[in-house]
C-alpha cells in the first residue's frame, strides 16, 4: 500500500502555528479512507454491503510538531483482526522523522446496529485485511 500525504493546511495550526493536536484524528481517518479504497474495499462498498464500521476507541502518541505547510506522510497497517473487530496502526512521519504514531479500534456493524462476523458475510476482505498484517 502506498502511503497516504496529507500537507498541513494553515488553518489546522493553532495561534502558535503548531498543527492542532485535534487535526491528527482527522488526519487519521483520511489515511483510512484511502487504505481502505487501495484495498478494493472503500467505506462506500462496504456501506453498500449492508456494514458499517465505527470508531470505537483512538490512541496517539505526538513525537514532534508540525506546522504549515508539512507534508505528513501517513502508512496504515493492520495491527490485529478478528471476525467482528479491527485495529489499524498508522505511523506518521515528516522528511522520515517520525511525528506521530496512533490506532484505531473498529467493529462491523449491520445498518440496524447488529454485530457482523466478517469472515463470514465478506470473507474476501476479511482475508485480505488478515494478510494484511
Amino acid at each position: 500500500m502506498k502511503p497516504y500525504i496529507h500537507k498541513v493546511q494553515y488553518y489546522e495550526t493553532d495561534k502558535m502555528q503548531i498543527t492542532h493536536h485535534s487535526n491528527y484524528v482527522r488526519f487519521m481517518e483520511e489515511a483510512r479512507v484511502d487504505f481502505m479504497e487501495q484495498t478494493g474495499w472503500g467505506y462506500d462498498k462496504m456501506e453498500m454491503e449492508g456494514i458499517i464500521s465505527p470508531v470505537i476507541g483512538i490512541t496517539c502518541d505526538y513525537k514532534k510538531t508540525t506546522t504549515f505547510p508539512d507534508e505528513i506522510e501517513i502508512e496504515v497497517s493492520v495491527l490485529e483482526i478478528s471476525a467482528v473487530r479491527l485495529k489499524l496502526g498508522y505511523r506518521m512521519t515528516v522528511a522520515g522523522q517520525v511525528v506521530c504514531t496512533a490506532s484505531s479500534s473498529h467493529c462491523f456493524l449491520n445498518k440496524n446496529g447488529r454485530p457482523v462476523n466478517l469472515k463470514k458475510t465478506c470473507p474476501d476482505f476479511y482475508t485480505m485485511l488478515e494478510k494484511s498484517m
